[in-house]
């Protein structure tokens, strides 16, 4: 008997909720059939705040009609060119497929006809993402990028076959790459970074966005092999070589640098970066002669570069040492001789370097008995 009153009693308070909403939808069918679209979304997500509303497949699909609605009147506008919000007009599109998605988890009665229409109008997913993309609001049209992408996956498109057959969807995921490295969301970066290099027209991009995903995640040995890839693919590429230089440096792997700099330099001979970088390379190596050779062959390239007149003078101060060392004055001073105007001239281009030039002069000037020029530095050095 408690059993019967307490069904009874639940029955009694759930007809009146019934009720309600069997209400609000016909009210929300109405202002669908007289063009209030908007009136009608309005009354359609309020019935949907109430969770046990959110299986009911009639409201998902009077909220989809009422959507599709003011799509249709957005796009009218804009084919009249009338004013209208542009952004409004793609989220309507992108609404549309969200509400879409979720009304086909709840039945497919509906997949045939809904997809079709949204297979027809998802080239606006696309073109939102690329409108917002254009205004530098990455976070936004991620989610138009992602939305295009991952109609792939949905049960709703499935004979559609996107993955094989639509061809923008590399290009989806490479915009999509971009927006999460401008983000510096290396998550979303790497979500679609490998469909991304598909699109091989942009493959160094994309590279790229991969390497900076892997140093913000401190992925050092992924980092350093994408760096190595994108070289592999791209050596004239601006990003690759440099930083793959820095890693092998910063892990004293000086061999591995040193290859490098030869295999550039077979794609690009007179290439200023890539001689720099052996001069370098041989000078941390102590292969001093070698590094010489190479900034004087920079030099010769283009003479207003600063840094291999600083290589080369330092590569002549260090045999000065070994010389130093091994008791030749002689070839100690020559050494210093030569040191002395590759030193001056890299003061003479970047005067304000002092910190670099002014103590490796101060060490020519003196054992070079050059007075008045020490007395100059010496001078220089104790300003502070």
């Amino acid at each position: 008997m408690k059993q019967l009153i307490a069904v009874t009693l639940l029955l009694l308070m759930t007809t009146p909720c019934l009720m309600a909403q069997k209400k609000e939808l016909s009210q929300a069918r109405s202002s669908i059939k007289s063009g209030k679209y908007a009136d009608a979304e309005k009354t359609l997500t309020a019935l949907l705040k109430d969770s046990t509303n959110r299986t009911n497949k009639r409201i998902w699909l009077a909220y989809y009609d009422a959507v599709l609605g003011q799509y249709e009147q957005g796009n009218e506008k804009l084919y009249l060119k009338q004013q209208y919000d542009t952004a409004s007009f793609f989220a309507k599109a992108l609404q549309m497929l969200t509400i879409a998605e979720t009304l086909d988890s709840l039945t497919t009665d509906n997949r045939k006809s809904l997809s079709q229409q949204l297979n027809a109008l998802r080239p606006n997913i696309f073109n939102g993402g690329s409108f917002l993309l254009r205004k530098n609001k990455w976070a936004d049209a991620y989610r138009y990028y992602e939305a295009y992408l991952d109609c792939a996956r949905q049960p709703l498109f499935q004979a559609y076959h996107y993955d094989s057959l639509d061809t923008r969807m590399p290009e989806a995921a490479y915009w999509a790459t971009y927006c999460g490295y401008k983000q510096q969301d290396p998550v979303l970066t790497l979500r679609y970074s490998k469909q991304a290099l598909q699109d091989t027209t942009k493959a160094d991009f994309t590279l790229q966005f991969i390497a900076e995903a892997r140093r913000l995640l401190k992925d050092d040995e992924l980092y350093v092999q994408t760096l190595e890839e994108g070289f592999r693919r791209y050596p004239q590429f601006h990003y690759f070589f440099p930083r793959l230089m820095d890693a092998y440096a910063n892990m004293g792997q000086h061999e591995k640098a040193l290859a490098l700099t030869d295999s550039a330099l077979t794609v690009n001979p007179s290439s200023e970066l890539f001689l720099f970088a052996k001069s370098t390379t041989l000078l941390r190596m102590e292969r001093y002669a070698e590094s010489i050779k190479y900034s004087e062959r920079l030099i010769e390239l283009n003479p207003n570069l600063a840094e291999p007149y600083f290589n080369a003078g330092t590569a002549y101060v260090n045999i000065a040492e070994r010389q130093n060392d091994k008791r030749d004055k002689k070839l100690m001073r020559q050494a210093y001789q030569k040191a002395c105007p590759f030193m001056e001239h890299y003061r003479k281009l970047m005067p304000k370097e002092k910190a670099k030039w002014a103590p490796v002069l101060y060490r020519i000037y003196l054992n070079l008995n050059m007075g008045k020029q020490f007395d100059e530095i010496d001078r220089l050095l104790k300003e502070k």
